[in-house]
């Protein structure tokens, strides 16, 4: 368990944006990528008839679709115990294997930084 103010300040705001984007929609993950520019893209899960993604994969689809060339970094809050592999694959074609990638609880506690691969 790491605590987000062991993190520098630009990855506590991925946190704690992805925190907000859960807590705002009431939806069970929220998640916010940093691109190689610092800008930040933050999204929830998607729950269609016709269409789920992950939050962290929304977010990794919003930064493609807004021009983004690479990712810094990633974070996913969600009550699950790991980060899916299908998000790291997500972030690690955008950001390439070694990416960070940290999950935190609910609230906030974040509980592991993984790399994308």
């Amino acid at each position: 368990m790491t605590e987000s103010t062991d993190l520098g300040p630009e990855d506590r705001k991925i946190v704690t944006l992805a925190r907000s984007a859960r807590a705002r929609n009431g939806v069970p993950e929220g998640a916010a990528v940093r691109d190689e520019t610092g800008r930040t893209y933050v999204a929830g899960t998607v729950a269609l008839d016709s269409l789920k993604l992950s939050a962290l994969q929304t977010a990794v689809a919003m930064a493609v679709a807004s021009g983004a060339q690479s990712l810094e970094a990633a974070a996913v809050v969600s009550a699950a115990e790991s980060v899916a592999a299908g998000d790291l694959a997500a972030v690690g074609d955008l950001g390439g294997a070694g990416t960070p990638v940290f999950l935190a609880a609910p609230d906030g506690t974040v509980r592991a930084s993984v790399e994308a691969g």
